[in-house]
């Protein structure tokens, strides 16, 4: 599937910022409360990496960078100060946020800079930051006990970078745990039971002597996971037990596990 476009993903880091501050103002007096899917991080640790993780990416597309940038490098990298301080870190986020949206709109995607997993552009950090946001939104909305939703064209493209992302791991990473996913009949098929047929957000996922492979689609697999679409994405990465009612698993379980075991990032 081709992924949703630079501009669209400029749009989703905007919203999700303002989301996710929305998510601080509704809980800013417990910023020390833990994160049940985070759970060596508070909101505010929580917050503050995922800030974090956006001011490294403005300022790796913003100088053009050609290699790795050290985080002690980045201003303001770590958050604001004092620690505590719901308006310190609420305004620090809003900036962070307008820098990252301006500089990733004036680099477009095309620009040439240090990149993790194969695309060595501005484009691969426009649509990793959207799902890095997708998924710590998520963590922070529900450690709120707030309702959670993300636009279904975001869902389902997360569900799909994250699928490459396993596939360059094994090629790059042979040691790495997601090489212990390499097998022979054996598949996964992930359903949205919520959205139209024009979305097509169904996955199979089959393990092969090669590696990971997957495609869009609806075929029987070894497993399914099925529920709405939000739901499948959250219980993908782990943020939703499968066992809590909201989706349902069809065929050999013990496989599904053995994926989100070794097939985790984010």
């Amino acid at each position: 599937m081709t992924p949703l476009g630079h501009d669209r993903y400029c749009d989703a880091i905007e919203l999700q910022v303002r989301q996710l501050r929305d998510v601080l103002a509704a809980n800013a007096a417990d910023l020390s409360a833990a994160v049940p899917t985070c759970p060596e991080w508070s909101l505010e640790q929580l917050v503050r990496h995922t800030g974090g993780a956006l001011r490294w990416v403005e300022f790796i597309v913003r100088t053009r960078a050609q290699e790795n940038v050290p985080e002690d490098r980045i201003p303001l990298a770590g958050g604001p100060e004092p620690h505590g301080d719901p308006a310190a870190l609420d305004a620090w986020l809003a900036e962070t946020g307008e820098m990252l949206v301006g500089t990733l709109r004036e680099a477009g995607p095309d620009t040439r800079v240090w990149a993790w997993a194969g695309a060595l552009n501005s484009g691969f950090w426009a649509r990793r930051m959207t799902h890095e946001l997708a998924i710590h939104r998520a963590d922070a909305t529900l450690a709120a006990g707030l309702p959670y939703q993300v636009d279904a064209d975001v869902a389902a493209d997360a569900i799909d970078e994250w699928l490459a992302i396993v596939e360059f791991v094994q090629r790059t990473q042979p040691h790495d745990a997601a090489a212990e996913l390499r097998g022979t009949g054996r598949s996964i098929h992930l359903h949205a039971t919520d959205t139209t047929p024009e979305l097509n957000a169904e996955w199979v996922v089959e393990l092969t002597e090669q590696g990971v492979s997957w495609r869009r689609g609806h075929e029987k697999a070894t497993v399914a996971l099925r529920g709405p679409l939000t739901d499948v994405l959250l219980g993908f990465y782990r943020r939703l037990p499968l066992d809590e009612g909201r989706l349902e698993v069809l065929g050999e379980r013990e496989l599904l596990d053995f994926w989100l075991q070794r097939a985790t990032f984010g």
